[in-house]
Parts: C-alpha cells; structure tokens; sequence
C-alpha cells in the first residue's frame, strides 16, 4: 500500500474536505500577507492546483453520464443567477444585512484593470472552484450526513435531510446571493441525485461559472465577484 493510500484510508474525508478548507483559508489570504493583486492571483491557483493533485485527486473521477444536460444545466443555472438583477433593478439591494453581507466585489480597482488577474480569476473559478465544491458539498457532506462511513453511501443517494441541509449551507456559502445560491443548491443538488456522477456536477458547475465570468468582465458587473 502506497503511502497516499495509507493517508486516504485513515483519513477517508481528507480529499473531499481538505481542499475545501484551504480554499476558504485562502480567501482571508491578502488580510494577513498583502501581496500584488498579480501575485496574490498566481499564489491561491499555484497553491489550490498542488492541494487537488496531491490530496484530492484519489476522490476525482470526472467520467460524464449526461455530458450536453450537464452543460445546458449550467446555463440555466447562470440565468438564475444574474436573473433578478436583470429583472428587477436594486432588488440585490433589499436584500442586503449584516449577516449575509454587501453585493460589492473584493477586488481592488488595480486587479480589476489587470488583464492576467482576470485571466486567473476566470480559470480559478472555471477549473479550481467546481472541483473544490463538488467534492466537498455533493461528494461527501450530502452521503456524510447519512452516515459518517460516507463511502459505503452511493453517490446521490438521497435523503431528505442531506439533500437541503447541503441546499442551505451552500446557499449560506454565497452571502448576499444566498437566494439564488440557494436555487443552484436545489439544482445541483438535484442533478447528483439524478446522475450519481461527480464528473457531471463539476461540468455543470463549470459551466455555470465560465457563463457569470464572461458576464462579469463583458458588462462590468463586478459585484458578482465577492
């Protein structure tokens, strides 16, 4: 037995949920080592590239079931997203408090007028985050709800409680867009019970941020990018 073996079966959550926990760590990163917006870019992908391959790729499986819905999911979950603002101007407004936070983006105007920061933006949020999600929220905490021997629990099993439970927390997850963090919660959610494919739910995920990156830098909507 290998020694990235060993680790996995001691610690069978470790590639499902380290990469997670590194990658919000990593949001607080500029608060406690300032860097420039280019460096700071190259650093979170540099480090959320090595933890996937060096921790989570024993969990990765990106075969496709449903590879053309998984991609139109995506889109109709985009839609989702930016629908409200588009629908009802201010209505993003009304919704903001102290809990869930401000739609304003946390990019400084200097990352903002970078082209390679954005550039890295788009491929963090593009490759890095449906992995990272993926793995934590629909590969592991829905089947680890059901029982901590999660890997004995089928992918997209479901349960009643598993399934909005993981629905509510991820839509916790996105701060002022909690309400349509919470529509592509259900959605996604949905879709592993429907698929029982992570592959799927990465090529969805994907899609569905590629689509809000290219809306994003297209209309200069950077509120969108917390």
């Amino acid at each position: 037995m290998t020694t990235r073996s060993r680790s996995v079966a001691a610690y069978p959550s470790a590639p499902y949920v380290v990469p997670f926990v590194v990658f919000v760590a990593l949001l607080g990163l500029p608060s406690i080592l300032p860097a420039p917006p280019l460096a700071d870019a190259v650093i979170r992908l540099v480090l959320m590239t090595a933890v996937i391959l060096l921790i989570a790729r024993p969990a990765l499986d990106f075969s496709l079931k449903a590879p053309v819905s998984s991609v139109l999911l995506g889109v109709v979950v985009f839609a989702i997203w930016i629908a409200p603002d588009l629908l009802f101007p201010g209505y993003r407004h009304e919704l903001e408090n102290a809990i869930t936070g401000v739609a304003k983006s946390s990019m400084s105007p200097a990352a903002l007028a970078s082209a390679p920061v954005l550039t890295l933006r788009t491929v963090r949020a593009v490759v890095i985050v449906p992995i990272v999600e993926e793995l934590f929220w629909r590969a592991w905490m829905m089947r680890w709800i059901i029982s901590p021997n999660f890997r004995k629990i089928p992918l997209g099993t479901y349960s009643a409680l598993s399934f909005w439970v993981v629905a509510v927390l991820f839509a916790s997850e996105h701060g002022p867009y909690w309400d349509v963090g919470l529509a592509a919660g259900i959605l996604y959610n949905w879709w592993m019970v429907r698929t029982r494919s992570l592959g799927d739910l990465i090529l969805a995920h994907a899609v569905t941020n590629a689509c809000l990156c290219a809306y994003v830098i297209a209309a200069g909507k950077w509120e969108y990018w917390l």
